[in-house]
């Protein structure tokens, strides 16, 4: 094509259109994966926090069992008149211990499911950060 005519070499048809763009209008996505898995010191540092926030969560989902579920026999044995407490026929020890450690379970396990899933949730929006100018970081 000569650009100067704006005819083709053999000068049959129409010059082809050439598509003019500006820079980009949105802003665009600027990954972090990369320094993770290339192990840099940034990726150590956003992986670091990801771990402290789920460990940290584990130690806190772990000291509310301990205590919820572990003072139970502690304290019947501390207040021997609650071991001779009965429910329905039942003694209330094997209730609180055989029925009602379930449910307490299912919930903390909801709650820690839940908690982990927003952690990660805010690793991965802290990873695809977006950036302001449009251009890269």
């Amino acid at each position: 094509m000569n650009h100067a005519t704006g005819s083709t070499p053999h000068g049959g048809g129409p010059p082809q259109r050439v598509r003019v763009t500006g820079p980009p209008r949105r802003r665009t996505a600027v990954t972090r994966a990369a320094d993770i898995d290339a192990g840099t010191r940034l990726g150590e540092v956003y992986l670091g926090s990801l771990l402290r926030a789920q460990l940290g969560l584990a130690l806190r989902v772990l000291l509310v069992l301990a205590v919820g579920v572990g003072g139970l026999p502690l304290l019947f044995h501390l207040v021997p008149a609650l071991g001779e407490v009965t429910v329905a026929g039942l003694p209330l020890s094997w209730l609180l211990l055989g029925v009602a450690v379930y449910p307490f379970l299912v919930l903390l396990g909801w709650h820690y499911i839940r908690r982990a899933e927003q952690n990660e949730a805010t690793f991965a929006e802290l990873l695809t950060h977006r950036d302001p100018t449009g251009g890269e970081e």
